[in-house]
């Protein structure tokens, strides 16, 4: 076989992997929005607000490609939590927090053995860890959390203060990013906060013009 023959054969191994890749995801995708709808909108938000962060950040293409892979399927591991946890309507006891907690590992335990999304699956496992250190599962700390992990920690927070839900009312925009700047530099990475607020103020004040 001669090499340029070598190297079509490569290239077309390489699309055959990236198109059962994603279409492995989209599947995923999809079994999310079987189990909850609303947690499949609230993800599509969250990749869109998580590569605006990317690309303002300068961010490559293949590290804002896995980061907005991790956006979509941040909760994947909420299919195994049990619906009545999952859809409690009141607050969960200390037990059922718990099993809820273990929703990263379970997302991360799938999606690091898809082809291409490794980075993406440590976004997923490390998205509820703290700058603080005090998240969970490992407790991470600052710059050791993920890049990508700490940008949608950032946007699932404020997707989450926004949202109406069964048992609150969201709050609005102005009163989130409020929260978000009160608590960079303990909860939320510092330098990514201001990326975030600027950019929906911004797109905000344009709405209203």
């Amino acid at each position: 076989m001669s090499l340029q023959s070598k190297d079509r054969e490569s290239r077309h191994l390489e699309q055959e992997i990236r198109d059962v890749t994603l279409s492995t995801l989209c599947a995923l995708v999809q079994l999310l929005d079987l189990k909850d709808l609303t947690t499949g909108v609230h993800s599509s938000r969250l990749a869109t607000w998580s590569v605006t962060i990317c690309k303002l950040m300068g961010l490559s293409a293949d590290e804002t490609r896995q980061v907005e892979i991790a956006a979509i399927l941040h909760d994947l591991g909420k299919i195994g939590v049990p619906d009545e946890i999952l859809k409690k309507p009141s607050r969960l006891t200390p037990e059922e927090q718990a099993i809820m907690r273990k929703h990263p590992e379970y997302g991360w335990a799938v999606i690091k053995n898809i082809p291409g999304c490794q980075s993406a699956s440590l976004v997923i496992l490390h998205h509820h860890e703290m700058w603080n250190g005090n998240g969970y599962p490992a407790g991470l700390k600052e710059e050791s959390i993920p890049l990508g992990a700490r940008i949608v920690a950032i946007t699932d927070a404020f997707d989450a203060m926004t949202t109406d839900r069964c048992y609150r009312k969201g709050v609005a925009l102005t009163g989130a990013l409020e929260t978000l700047e009160r608590f960079a530099g303990t909860q939320f990475d510092p330098q990514i906060v201001p990326v975030f607020a600027d950019f929906l103020r911004a797109a905000e004040l344009h709405s209203h013009t």
